[in-house]
């Protein structure tokens, strides 16, 4: 048995997109509608910068196809901040602005933190000790991608998995790459293609990303990946993974993310 896997890109209003990815005369309005029906989930990454009304969620949610699901980047507000635990009223705030209009398209939340933000274990936990579990009953997913080196120890993952939050495995030049599985699903971010490549990614290395993504979805874990705690054997169990393809430039992105999604699904 396999975990759903699904492979997207990062927003949809992208004008180096239009006459790229985007037909040439594509309204503007029907680009998420488009692009849904291309990928399998987009990483909505508005939200880390501002809010929006609930008839926002609403719309995306009815412009995109029934199996089809968000990741929601979590706000800045909330962890951009000296001490993580006082971040209560900006989490609440984020998460009572409209998510739940997205029902069953309500994938994971990812929560970004800056490349100057240390590890610190206590600071960290009391963080991890706000996010809720449901969301007026649906069951919420929280994933954290970190970008400093201090948190390269053991002590980070097994944290983390105390919580069931997944560990953001991101893929880039310049910020520490952590792969430990530390929850029941898989949350990638591969943010070193190029836009001199059709596909973001040349054939080979597709067909490496496509095979650890199927690593995962089947409970294992990819052994050419780094871990912080390679000690500690994660449960084998089917996983969800979601993987999104955002490098720099990401005109080619969502051909990227469509390439990769036909590999994992031969």
């Amino acid at each position: 048995m396999s975990g759903m896997i699904r492979t997207g890109v990062g927003g949809w209003t992208f004008e180096p997109w239009r006459g790229v990815f985007y037909p040439e005369g594509l309204r503007q309005k029907d680009e998420l509608r488009y692009m849904s029906e291309h990928q399998r989930s987009i990483e909505i990454n508005g939200t880390y910068y501002s809010t929006f009304k609930p008839d926002s969620w609403k719309t995306w949610r009815d412009e995109t196809p029934d199996d089809f699901v968000f990741a929601i980047k979590g706000s800045r507000f909330t962890t951009n901040r000296k001490v993580l635990a006082g971040a209560g009223e900006s989490l609440e705030r984020f998460l009572g602005q409209g998510l739940i209009e997205l029902g069953d398209k309500l994938g994971p939340i990812c929560w970004q933190f800056a490349n100057t933000k240390k590890f610190d274990p206590a600071d960290f936990e009391g963080f991890l000790k706000l996010l809720p579990k449901t969301l007026e009953g649906r069951t919420l997913r929280h994933a954290v991608e970190v970008r400093h080196d201090s948190f390269c120890t053991a002590e980070f993952p097994a944290l983390i998995r105390k919580y069931g939050v997944a560990c953001v495995y991101a893929k880039h030049q310049t910020y520490p790459e952590i792969a430990d599985v530390t929850a029941d699903f898989i949350y990638a971010r591969l943010q070193t293609g190029s836009d001199d490549c059709e596909t973001a990614y040349p054939p080979a290395e597709l067909d490496q990303w496509a095979d650890r993504l199927k690593t995962w979805a089947g409970g294992g874990v990819p052994d050419d990946l780094p871990r912080v705690d390679p000690a500690h054997a994660a449960p084998s169990k089917p996983r969800d993974v979601f993987a999104y393809i955002i490098h720099e430039g990401k005109v080619r992105a969502p051909h990227g993310a469509m390439a990769l999604q036909a590999r994992v699904e031969s």
